[in-house]
């Protein structure tokens, strides 16, 4: 696909307006509030994986409303009461995928951290090994997929419910044993990194934020410039329900990754591809230009994949990942974010 978005300079000083309701905060503050009433509930069952260098645990935890999340844990191999406590790394994945099965969630054990894969409620029957987490709310008409469920009014909108969930699993990594909980990054890519730019506008205290072609971004512009799913699903909502415009675009300006993007405050690492039709290289920019804009100042670096598209960096930009967010662990990290990067 050729360049279809702004040119490589107007992007790297693109800050649109982005519609921020004035109770963001407050909504999603209650939203915390009403979901930690909940008992965390964490059970971690060792699975007899067949992998010997890493140790697997079967996750749940309680998420929005209670509802029982699944995941996978995997650690480096070994007890857990070592002397020295493990970073760890959250990672949620992408659109329409579960979490699979343990053997395909190894590198960020291999590499010495504590990692937790969350599985995305209501998904995992698009591609990959399947999901195993339901989720047990719906509210109203919608279009296939998961954007529209829940469009007329943010509390009953699907993505209040897996932003929601994805704090939680933060929370529950903390809990795990031999886990520092200082020291614990979130990851995605794709709809995971959008859900990752969620937990860092809503988690004050994370080491680390790893976004790479994050979605629901920016989104009334990605919905007017991407003719791809998902954003489609919200066109074909609106061809049919035409008089839901101003309603649908309010509700998704509470779940916009610019919004959280901007109430960050840990070092990230973001990468974009300029020639991806799904989340369009502007959407992209707009969260990272605006990241940590309500702080004093943060760390933040950029790939830029020239060539590709919605693939991004692919295994390339996990090799950029490992020494960055080692460098964080160290102490060290900041020392190299201040410039963005080309690949």
């Amino acid at each position: 696909m050729p360049l279809f978005d702004l040119d490589r300079t107007a992007l790297e000083t693109y800050l649109p307006d982005v519609d921020e309701p004035t109770d963001f905060d407050a909504f999603w503050a209650k939203t915390l509030l009403e979901t930690r009433h909940h008992d965390l509930a964490l059970k971690l069952t060792p699975i007899d994986s067949g992998l010997c260098l890493v140790d697997v645990f079967d996750v749940e935890f309680a998420g929005f409303g209670g509802h029982p999340i699944k995941g996978w844990l995997t650690r480096p191999a070994g007890p857990a009461q070592t002397a020295e406590l493990l970073p760890a790394v959250v990672e949620y994945n992408g659109y329409g995928g579960g979490r699979g099965l343990p053997h395909e969630h190894l590198a960020w054990a291999a590499a010495g951290y504590v990692h937790l894969f969350m599985d995305t409620r209501g998904q995992g029957s698009r591609w990959g090994a399947g999901g195993d987490t339901p989720d047990p709310v719906g509210a109203g008409p919608a279009a296939p997929g998961f954007m529209t469920r829940g469009l007329l009014d943010p509390a009953d909108h699907y993505f209040r419910r897996v932003f929601t969930d994805a704090v939680r699993a933060v929370e529950a990594v903390r809990a795990v044993e031999g886990v520092d909980p200082p020291r614990v990054a979130v990851a995605g890519g794709s709809q995971g990194g959008g859900i990752a730019l969620a937990v860092a506008g809503l988690v004050p205290d994370l080491l680390g934020v790893l976004a790479d072609v994050p979605f629901l971004c920016h989104i009334r512009r990605a919905v007017d410039l991407s003719d791809r799913e998902p954003y489609t699903e919200i066109t074909t909502y609106l061809s049919v329900h035409r008089a839901h415009v101003s309603a649908a675009f309010r509700t998704l300006s509470y779940l916009d990754g610019v919004n959280f993007a901007r109430r960050a405050n840990a070092p990230a690492l973001f990468s974009v591809a300029l020639m991806d039709p799904i989340c369009p290289p502007s959407t992209v920019y707009a969260a990272y230009n605006y990241y940590g804009s309500h702080a004093l100042k943060i760390a933040k670096a950029i790939d830029v994949y020239e060539f590709n598209e919605h693939e991004g960096g692919a295994a390339h930009q996990f090799a950029r990942q490992l020494p960055w967010l080692a460098a964080l662990v160290a102490g060290t990290g900041a020392l190299r974010l201040s410039e963005a990067v080309t690949r």
